[in-house]
């Protein structure tokens, strides 16, 4: 087989002679793709938040968490490829894997670069048809939804994803990108910082949203966190969401449209 030159969504070049065949991810949403595009027989480890499809925790060996790593379970496990986010995993830790194994790392914030990271994995291990099958699949379920949004009003939200301190979704993020989808306009998306933390009395003054979203994920939040950050709005509604629909990318997008049809029932 002729070698393979590929790029990562980093710029980082990478040679392969062979499709990688031991496969650990270090992402969540990126397991799933990739059990999505036929490969759970080739993913050897992955991490203790690879929660969907939910038998992989008891079928792979976890390897820790996104931002800590067991380096020795990692080399104990011969990966050929390690598979990381610019976002979810830091640059020491993509820096010390790649000494053992090529690390490819994905950054997604639009729809774009989620579509070019599963043609990519269609192209590193040898499964572009299933790659273009999801990214088919995508493009007819996203074209629906711009049918069916384009005719719902335009609100101002902030997207909660922390709790003492409160922090929400800022610029530059793929779960803004999925507001704007949903004609949401994210009230801190002018902040330098992409998860800026906040003083929720100071809410009515930086945007006074109509609707405050509390993800279900990394924190779990609880009614009085809806009643304490309810009572410095004024009226806004106040609706508990799915967080892996607005933050995980890969083939989870594709359920996401249908969830965000429901959503908008709520509101």
């Amino acid at each position: 087989m002729n070698p393979k030159t590929l790029t990562d969504q980093l710029g980082k070049q990478f040679t392969f002679l062979n499709p990688p065949s031991r496969i650990i991810s270090l992402v969540p949403s990126q397991t799933e793709l990739l059990y999505d595009l036929g490969l759970e027989q080739s993913i050897v480890g992955i991490t203790k938040f690879c929660i969907h499809p939910f038998h992989l925790k008891s079928a792979k060996m976890i390897i820790g968490g996104t931002k800590k790593v067991n380096f020795e379970k990692i080399k104990a496990l011969q990966p050929d490829i390690i598979i990381a986010n610019k976002e979810e995993n830091t640059k020491e830790i993509v820096a010390a894997l790649s000494k053992i194994c090529a690390v490819w790392v994905t950054d997604i914030v639009t729809i774009e670069n989620n579509l070019e990271m599963i043609a990519s994995f269609g192209q590193l291990f040898n499964k572009r048809f299933e790659a273009q099958k999801w990214i088919d699949k995508i493009n007819f379920a996203h074209n629906e939804f711009l049918n069916f949004i384009k005719h719902k009003q335009h609100l101002k939200v902030a997207y909660f994803i922390w709790a003492n301190p409160f922090m929400v979704a800022g610029n530059n993020t793929y779960i803004n990108t999925m507001l704007q989808l949903n004609n949401f306009q994210n009230i801190y998306d002018n902040n330098s910082e992409r998860y800026p933390e906040i003083i929720i009395k100071k809410i009515r003054i930086e945007g006074n949203p109509d609707v405050i979203l509390l993800s279900s994920e990394p924190f779990p939040f609880k009614d009085e966190h809806a009643f304490e950050i309810g009572r410095c709005t004024h009226h806004a509604k106040t609706i508990f969401v799915d967080g892996e629909m607005f933050s995980w990318y890969g083939t989870r997008l594709f359920k996401a449209f249908s969830y965000f049809k429901q959503l908008h029932q709520k509101i």
